[in-house]
């Protein structure tokens, strides 16, 4: 469980900082962002047969996955990106 929140943080870093813009979320935001996009590329990824677990595309599908949860609280949020 540590290990996900630690992981979904640093995912969660990594899309705020290839987004566009100013971006004022805070910790438990940008780790819940991070956990969030990382659960549903995983989960599509491995469905979907793309990869396996451990492999390390399944980081940079974790980072896609977070940016696109990024986008989708932006347009919910009322934010510009």
């Amino acid at each position: 469980m540590l290990w996900t929140i630690l992981i979904g943080f640093v995912v969660g870093l990594v899309a705020r900082f290839l987004m566009p813009g100013r971006d004022p979320m805070g910790f438990i935001l940008t780790t819940v962002l991070g956990i969030v996009g990382a659960w549903l590329a995983s989960f599509l990824g491995l469905q979907a047969g793309w990869y396996t677990a451990g492999q390390p595309v399944s980081f940079l599908a974790a980072v896609v996955g977070a940016i696109i949860v990024l986008v989708i609280y932006h347009a919910v949020a009322g934010k510009k990106v």
